[in-house]
């Protein structure tokens, strides 16, 4: 039998047409191209990431979750709807606005089959100075005055243009229009889906030379308009070894820490533990042995690995299912 032990993987990289090479800064051997995505934990049918160290060493996720299950990932550790891996963990490199877009949540009749929706969260690695993002709706705005504006092509009118530096965060539920823009570095959490309806994509074109899809009717059917739940925090810390709560929903809570020095922590059986390393390096050490970590990684700690250790002078993100 295997003995529980935190995983670290090889990402699925993807080409996009806003992305750049900017992951290379993690240590990354990206692939040619203008790379604006690395799934550095996935277990979906467009991505899946494979196991880098230990024993499970080029599994991928989706084999291990198969193998091994609840006695790995936790009794919550599965999705109930598909069977797979609850969530998806992303570095976006945004060199070029995304489009803007929403998604839809779970209970969406056209979701494709097995699909969940995508609630997520984006935490700012790095932002060049002037960076902005496009989130949410302006105030009042129905599903008429949205469906109007994108008729008449002048729906910036009634997104909110918000500023964002190093270190923010924003929770962004199922059915928040929203786009990141050019010059920001995020690390992304979210539900294990890649359903994504856009609304505009500045009338440029794809890697194909042709431009992209768009999802007019979808998007303004899963468009959550008034309060849609989502929201935004500077996350200052004010010490080492305790947890600022970033995000919380039904699919995931993402909290952060800094660490200085040894912080004890544990998984517990119902609920596998991700951590997102924001920048600083150091270790994560438990029973069996000890994996060196450093800025752009991400963990996956089993829950049956029980206790372990980050140490080292770092800035973590950990994220488990509520």
């Amino acid at each position: 039998m295997i003995q529980p032990y935190p995983l670290k993987f090889q990402p699925d990289f993807k080409e996009r047409v806003w992305g750049g090479r900017a992951l290379e800064q993690f240590g990354f051997a990206i692939p040619d191209g203008a790379i604006g995505e690395a799934w550095t934990i996935a277990d979906h049918a467009n991505g899946r990431s494979t196991v880098a160290n230990g024993e499970l060493a080029g599994k991928g996720l989706d084999e291990i979750r198969a193998e091994l299950g609840s006695a790995w990932f936790g009794t919550k550790g599965a999705s109930a709807k598909n069977g797979r891996f609850p969530l998806l963990v992303k570095l976006l490199d945004c060199q070029d606005d995304l489009s803007v877009q929403v998604h839809p949540n779970d209970h969406y009749e056209r979701l494709a089959e097995g699909e969940l929706g995508k609630t997520e969260m984006w935490y700012i690695l790095d932002a060049a100075p002037g960076a902005t993002i496009i989130y949410g709706l302006k105030k009042d705005v129905d599903r008429d005055a949205f469906a109007k504006a994108i008729a008449e092509d002048r729906i910036m009118d009634v997104l909110e243009t918000v500023p964002v530096k190093t270190g923010d965060a924003f929770y962004i539920p199922a059915g928040t229009v929203h786009a990141l823009r050019a010059g920001v570095l995020v690390a992304e959490i979210q539900q294990n889906s890649d359903t994504t309806y856009r609304v505009y994509d500045y009338n440029r074109p794809g890697l194909d030379g042709k431009p992209r899809e768009l999802h007019i009717e979808d998007s303004l059917n899963v468009t959550a308009y008034g309060d849609s739940g989502a929201s935004r925090m500077e996350t200052t810390l004010s010490g080492s070894h305790s947890w600022l709560k970033l995000a919380a929903s039904p699919y995931f809570v993402t909290e952060k820490g800094q660490v200085d020095g040894r912080w004890e922590l544990s998984a517990t059986p119902d609920s596998f533990v991700i951590h997102i390393i924001c920048d600083g390096s150091g270790f994560i050490a438990w029973e069996g042995g000890s994996l060196e970590v450093k800025r752009g990684d991400s963990l996956l700690v089993p829950a049956a690995l029980g206790s372990y250790a980050l140490e080292g002078k770092m800035t973590v993100l950990r994220s488990q299912l509520p």
